[in-house]
């Protein structure tokens, strides 16, 4: 059965987003293998098939167990100070970027995010450090068997896309969306507006919790060509 079509208020009237569920994706899996049976009969020649990052880092294999990663004095002293939503509230997974940045730049950022706050700026801390908190997922917000997972950006998300595309025939689109309309498209395939592809996903209906629904169809059903893809 064809999952219920969610459409994004504000789209242009014939977009429509269809959230596909899937087995759950085990590390090495062949993702043409596993989004081509999953979308069979649902996604149409055109089509445009957003992909969850953390379902494209699993397969990749880029995850860790938190119990295999010690975080330090300063990582712990850092998280707890984080906010509760926050990828960084875990020492685990702060140690990883202070792995990934190093201390001095660590120590910046957060000397920074405490000067901005008495003036009333928010967010230094994730805006200095970018990528390196973003490519994160923290134990917290991924399905089970990976609940105790870290798990890392996907590696080359646009070589993905376009080897999909090659395989498959659709459009595809690797992206990081969640419940607080933040959307961001880490891989795309040629031809697609990539900023029109984040804005049919706002609503996120990949969903954040165990719907295990990796995949979203973005398919356009209205007249003249797809916004979804760039004027040739």
């Amino acid at each position: 059965m064809i999952p219920l079509a969610v459409r994004e208020m504000g789209l242009p009237d014939g977009l429509v987003a269809i959230p596909v569920r899937t087995r759950l994706v085990r590390p090495g899996d062949d993702l043409a293998a596993l989004v081509g049976a999953a979308v069979a009969g649902i996604a149409r020649p055109g089509d445009v098939v957003a992909i969850a990052e953390t379902a494209v880092a699993i397969a990749q294999r880029r995850f860790v167990g938190a119990e295999y990663v010690r975080p330090s004095k300063l990582a712990i002293l850092l998280a707890r100070r984080a906010g509760a939503l926050a990828t960084v509230n875990q020492p685990e997974s702060l140690q990883i970027v202070i792995d990934e940045v190093g201390v001095p730049r660590v120590l910046f950022a957060a000397v920074a995010h405490v000067a901005g706050r008495l003036v009333g700026k928010r967010g230094v801390f994730y805006t200095l450090l970018g990528e390196a908190i973003a490519a994160i997922d923290g134990y917290t917000g991924t399905l089970p068997p990976y609940e105790r997972a870290i798990v890392f950006g996907p590696a080359e998300p646009d070589r993905v896309c376009a080897d999909l595309t090659e395989a498959l025939g659709f459009g595809f689109a690797v992206v990081d969306a969640n419940d607080l309309r933040r959307t961001k498209a880490l891989g795309i395939s040629p031809g697609l507006d990539r900023a029109a592809v984040e804005t049919a996903l706002l609503a996120n209906p990949h969903g954040n919790g165990d719907e295990q629904t990796p995949l979203v169809v973005l398919t356009w059903r209205g007249t003249g060509a797809s916004p979804l893809r760039t004027a040739a």
